[in-house]
């Protein structure tokens, strides 16, 4: 499955070039450029990305999986659905970019329980700064945050801010698994 997940990325979702071309979110020009959403929101990437997440905390005692709208959504929602289909259901959930200033006023949108022990979803990692504002906002709502999961880790030092907060965060596939062989990283 991993296998074939990097092939669709390659396809569908990632650039690179020999010269800094891509900007990022950041305002960084970088040579890499990863967009998983039209892999993630594909029929097949989409049945991948939830087999492989789900293995990737099958061996957690949580309650459910999500993170920041909108990268996390199709991760959260395709991990639910693979999660009931091997009869261990994962609830879903998506945490707002802005907080909600009507009704309940609340990050999180989802059937969560304050104390239920979950898993923060991410698309793609670069620096870590939406993933951690993920974690703040799900502790924030009273969720325990017990793993952090990638799909797609750039390798830019974001991991390693994350395993500051969370020390267990794991990413499915690196930037160096969607380059082809003999690409010079510099």
């Amino acid at each position: 499955m991993k296998n074939e997940l990097i092939q669709i990325l390659r396809e569908k979702s990632f650039r690179y070039s020999m010269e800094p071309t891509f900007r990022l979110v950041s305002g960084r020009m970088s040579r890499f450029y990863v967009n998983c959403k039209p892999t993630t929101l594909s029929p097949r990437g989409m049945y991948l990305c939830g087999h492989l997440i789900f293995d990737a905390v099958a061996d957690l005692d949580i309650r459910g999986v999500g993170g920041l709208t909108f990268g996390a959504d199709p991760l959260a929602m395709a991990t639910a659905f693979a999660s009931a289909i091997k009869d261990r259901p994962l609830k879903a959930f998506s945490i707002r970019k802005t907080q909600k200033d009507h009704g309940i006023v609340k990050w999180i949108e989802g059937d969560m329980a304050p104390g239920e022990p979950v898993a923060i979803l991410e698309d793609v990692v670069t620096t870590g700064g939406s993933t951690l504002k993920a974690i703040e906002r799900a502790e924030s709502e009273g969720l325990s945050v017990v793993r952090v999961v990638t799909l797609v880790d750039r390798q830019e030092g974001g991991m390693e801010a994350i395993r500051e907060r969370v020390p267990d965060a794991v990413a499915i596939i690196s930037r160096d698994d969607l380059l082809p062989d003999g690409f010079p990283i510099r």
